[in-house]
């Protein structure tokens, strides 16, 4: 079959007139000789979206390479064929059970009930959350309900014309995101729908819609985050960042005892457009510039920022000199795993991309430390956890509630944590200069090499590979770790990294969600007072950031 004529079978089987509209101007001007137009349908048909550990996420548009309402079909009912045979559950009152969420992109809720009216139709209990509602909800309603999966639609800071399809599994993963082998599971039982079409696959709409109950829930158990009133009455400045965590946020913040937020207006209520950012992500150049501008005028004395569907946290602060400064995730990592171990906490784990910082705090007070692989679906599994982290702004403070990064618990925790130190009279900058001189000091930085092609990935990974460099900074490479076929107890992955004299360390990895090699570069100092320290970490990842740029470019 030619790509013209799987254009046409796709169209045929496509509910939506807009993506329908949109095949059949392609094919037309294809049919006409445009070399463009057949270029761009092979781009859309020659591949499909895979299901991978982060579930799916692309572009919304026609065809199996993009998300579209045929695609997310064919994955709803792939999907309920797996939880069906799962253990071999069949439909009935054994049935297997499922809550959807959706956030507020375009087609996030028409996505999120065709997999409800999907699911039913299949057998399963379906129940869908009552309207759009941060990600770190879904994942709570996983919990809550005791089900067997939860399906949050939402493609979190992805750039404004995507859209994705994040999945959890219940019963034994205790709402963890899915990991291998269930990716492939699922993606083969999502491949032999789609061998057929989607008009076929029966629909009910004898699903159910929950309760408000769930979001008093949520804002109950995560308002009680906080155990001391708090005191200090700080100013605080907050953006939603065109998404959905305002009105939840603003609802827990309450709940808890603190001052109400200065809302930045702009970006309060969610819009899929996005229209004040270039990509909605608060680590992105110039996505916090209405925030700063807001707090400038309010004379505030934090921000907090959450990313659109409100599962991670951006913390910026004024500082002494003047100005205000963005935290990285790994400083806010640190300072609430700080907080954790004094609070009592026996378990902390963070991804291996993430700051040595964590593990040189669980070494202070002797508890246990899990370094993982990439993503809160590792992080979230470890065992016994109480606290966990990733430098992509990505936070687990309450385990029991939830097993995926949550920026509003996470911004329960820094508030908690920013007043107890203000009734102290002491402010979050010195605050980090008080954690290098009790732990050492540590900086972090970041090289991301963004490709037009996602096979220039797998290029530029075994030119590292082939070439490795002998240093980087001033010091010497001391051992190379790849990953590939394995390193210690962590399996097979894209991940190489480079020790280096010093103790400095370089780490090399794909990135999970966006078309980027991403490089983390980490650099530790004991020596001198913590100023000292913070001096000489920042100006050797400055050093290692210089020859990374050089070795990529």
């Amino acid at each position: 079959m030619g790509v013209i004529d799987e254009a046409r079978a796709w169209r045929d089987q496509d509910p939506d007139a807009e993506t329908r509209a949109e095949l059949d101007h392609l094919i037309g001007a294809a049919e006409a000789g445009d070399v463009s137009a057949v270029a761009e349908l092979h781009d859309r048909f020659d591949a499909r979206l895979e299901f991978g550990t982060a579930g799916l996420r692309g572009e919304l548009a026609a065809g199996p390479n993009r998300m579209n309402r045929v695609l997310v079909a064919q994955a709803a009912r792939g999907f309920a064929d797996f939880l069906l045979g799962r253990a071999g559950r069949g439909a009935g009152d054994d049935a297997p059970s499922v809550v959807i969420g959706y956030d507020g992109r375009k087609n996030s809720q028409r996505f999120a009930l065709d997999t409800a009216e999907l699911m039913a139709g299949a057998g399963i209990r379906a129940i869908l959350l009552p309207r759009l509602l941060p990600s770190p909800v879904l994942a709570f309603a996983v919990r809550h309900f005791g089900v067997s999966a939860g399906v949050m639609v939402t493609a979190s800071h992805n750039p404004p014309r995507d859209n994705g399809y994040k999945v959890y599994l219940g019963d034994a993963d205790a709402g963890s995101q899915i990991v291998s082998p269930a990716d492939a599971e699922i993606e083969a039982s999502i491949r032999r729908v789609a061998a057929g079409s989607i008009e076929g696959l029966p629909r009910s709409s004898d699903y159910e819609v929950a309760d408000e109950e769930i979001v008093d829930e949520y804002v109950r158990q995560t308002a009680a985050l906080v155990t001391t009133p708090p005191s200090a009455r700080l100013k605080v400045v907050y953006t939603a960042m065109h998404g959905v965590g305002w009105e939840t946020s603003r609802r827990v913040f309450a709940a808890a005892g603190f001052e109400a937020p200065v809302v930045v207006e702009e970006q309060r209520d969610p819009d899929p457009d996005f229209p004040t950012v270039a990509f909605p992500n608060p680590e992105e150049p110039g996505a916090l510039d209405l925030a700063y501008a807001t707090a400038r005028a309010a004379s505030a004395d934090l921000i907090i920022a959450n990313d659109p569907d409100a599962d991670r946290l951006a913390v910026a602060i004024p500082l002494a000199a003047g100005g205000w400064r963005a935290l990285t995730g790994n400083e806010v990592g640190m300072l609430l795993g700080w907080r954790a171990a004094e609070g009592g906490a026996t378990q902390l784990a963070a991804s291996l991309v993430s700051s040595p910082a964590l593990g040189a705090v669980a070494a202070h007070y002797g508890i246990a430390f899990t370094e993982t692989l990439t993503g809160f679906k590792w992080v979230s599994r470890v065992p016994g956890l109480d606290y966990g982290y990733e430098e992509a702004l990505g936070y687990l403070v309450d385990p029991q509630k939830v097993r995926d990064k949550d920026g509003i618990s996470a911004a329960v925790a820094f508030l908690d944590l920013a007043d107890s130190l203000a009734a102290s009279g002491v402010s979050i900058e010195q605050h980090l200069i008080d954690f290098a001189e009790r732990f050492g000091a540590f900086a972090s930085g970041q090289v991301s090499v963004r490709v037009s092609e996602l096979g220039e990935i797998p290029r530029i990974m075994a030119d590292i590979r082939a070439n490795p460099p002998t240093s980087l900074g001033g010091a010497s490479v001391e051992s190379t770790d790849d990953f590939a076929n394995g390193y210690g107890d962590f399996p097979p992955s894209d991940i190489v990294r480079f020790r280096l004299s010093g103790g400095s360390r370089v780490i090399v990895r794909p990135s999970g969600t966006e078309p980027k090699v991403k490089v983390y570069l980490d650099a530790a100092s004991n020596a001198g007072t913590g100023t000292e320290r913070v001096a000489a970490a920042t100006t050797q990842v400055a050093a290692l950031e210089a020859d990374v740029r050089a070795l990529l470019a």
